[in-house]
């Protein structure tokens, strides 16, 4: 009964945000199955490593990021497989990326309550965070990977209605 319910509300959203929920459990698909690779065959496709992309908001990529944002979080919860910080920020990074915007995805570890090792993953793009946003503060930061955008992947992006 309450997949029932849900599949009634999903049927009453708009085709544009039907598409966009679908990409988002496709890209949280795919990110899953890249988290099985080894880190090192992973890191390339994750962008620059130890760089940052610009925090300065591009009013245009405000909608984006909010809708993105969204649908990675809404769409998680309904995954079969474990859809968590690292997997969420990477199938965001994914979509952001289809559409020509930049982001970085961190990577940080703490310590938690027993000392055990603890790790987290978010990703930002200008000064919103897309993912992972809920307890950043207490990680400290390892790795990041900037995936920037040329001129031309914006550029394209922006002339077909990205």
């Amino acid at each position: 009964m309450y997949m029932l319910n849900k599949l009634k509300i999903f049927l009453k959203f708009d085709r544009k945000t039907k598409l966009l929920l679908l990409e988002a459990y496709l890209n949280l698909a795919w990110a899953r199955f890249l988290k099985l690779l080894p880190f090192a065959k992973l890191a390339p496709s994750l962008g620059k490593q130890m760089e940052e992309t610009s925090s300065t908001l591009i009013n245009a990529n405000k909608e984006t990021l909010r809708s993105v944002s969204n649908a990675i979080h809404m769409m998680s919860k309904y995954t079969f497989w474990e859809s968590q910080c690292l997997v969420k920020a990477i199938a965001a990074m994914k979509m952001l990326e289809k559409r020509g915007i930049e982001s970085t995805l961190y990577l940080g570890t703490a310590k938690d309550e027993k000392g055990m090792l603890i790790a987290h993953a978010w990703l930002r793009s200008g000064p919103f965070y897309v993912s992972g946003s809920e307890g950043m503060e207490k990680f400290t930061v390892v790795s990041k990977f900037a995936k920037k955008m040329t001129e031309s992947q914006t550029k394209g992006v922006n002339d077909n209605g990205g």
